[in-house]
């Protein structure tokens, strides 16, 4: 059925929520949406990667591996565009950083496993061959993935290519932030199977906040078992946008929507439907499927959501590499 979404909270309200909030023990401000943060908003606040460790530039994929293995605290620089074959696994307390506007992977992608506390900012990352994805995050916590630009091409068939973000086996408290993800079929996965119960609920945080999604298929995001915060992203030329599904809560707050068919649903692909709630988004005649409304209405953090009607003119000026 369609919805109408009710009206979004003020900002006055959200300053003042932001003002009682704190995560990881530390208070959590609204920042200006059009600046770059220098820490996470949403469900990975408090992730800091390898804070301020000294930075070490690399620009071969040897010297790269070599530098993000290790739960040591360290920042590593990307300068240039490194090939890979498959994926590289990136250790704990870890900054990802690329140089410029086009450094970056291509080919593969990054991969985190059973880690905790990474960052990973402004670098490209094009064309993930199957079975790898652009990033994975499994079994992964305190983790945030920030003006990246995500693209692959729909030249090929659908699985040529695997998902640009995939967020699975019971990782948490993730944020998703100003970043690009164009040309593609699977845009980002959290939760991998309808079988996986045991291990993600009560899992499966994350915050995507002032992305710009275009030309991307579907999975923006499709999330089981989890909550979702999607609010003040920028979707274009989707088939089916925002699902939520095997029970999973999804707040869809102040996005714009244009040349999609299904801006949210909850009732597909799955046997057991996922809730959702709305509001202030502009769906620009979009759909939505909404058979379940959700609980989740209030994160649990402070956060300033900007108007839908100014979140086309913030996410293509600010959103993917080369913005900081």
């Amino acid at each position: 059925m369609r919805t109408r979404p009710p009206r979004p909270r003020s900002r006055r309200l959200a300053l003042a929520s932001a003002a009682a909030v704190a995560v990881a023990g530390a208070l959590v401000l609204p920042q200006s949406a059009g600046a770059a943060e220098t820490s996470p908003v949403g469900f990975g606040a408090g992730t800091t990667g390898g804070g301020s460790a000294t930075a070490v530039t690399v620009s071969t994929l040897d010297a790269f591996k070599a530098a993000v293995t290790g739960d040591t605290a360290k920042v590593v620089r990307v300068n240039g565009l490194i090939t890979l074959s498959g994926q590289v696994d990136v250790g704990s307390n870890t900054t990802v950083l690329g140089v410029g506007s086009s450094s970056g992977f291509t080919g593969g992608g990054l991969r985190l496993k059973e880690e905790t506390n990474v960052v990973i900012r402004n670098l490209n990352i094009s064309k993930p061959l199957a079975p790898s994805d652009g990033i994975t995050v499994q079994e992964s916590t305190r983790v945030w993935i920030d003006h990246n630009s995500f693209s692959a091409d729909r030249a090929h068939d659908k699985d040529y290519y695997d998902g640009l973000l995939d967020i699975t086996h019971a990782s948490d408290n993730v944020t998703v932030s100003w970043n690009t993800f164009k040309d593609h079929f699977k845009g980002s996965l959290v939760g991998h199977s309808d079988n996986n119960a045991s291990e993600d609920t009560g899992h499966l945080k994350v915050t995507y906040h002032h992305n710009h999604f275009s030309n991307v298929y579907s999975r923006i995001p499709s999330l089981r078992f989890g909550t979702g915060h999607f609010y003040d992203n920028y979707v274009e030329g989707a088939d089916t946008a925002v699902h939520s599904r095997m029970g999973a809560q999804m707040l869809v707050e102040n996005n714009v929507f244009r040349t999609t068919k299904i801006a949210v649903t909850t009732n597909r692909s799955s046997d057991v439907d996922g809730y959702a709630n709305l509001r202030g988004n502009d769906l620009g005649g979009a759909a939505t499927e909404i058979s379940r409304v959700g609980t989740f209405t209030t994160p649990p953090y402070g956060y300033t959501a900007e108007p839908a009607s100014t979140v086309v003119a913030s996410v293509t000026s600010g959103a993917g590499a080369g913005k900081l």
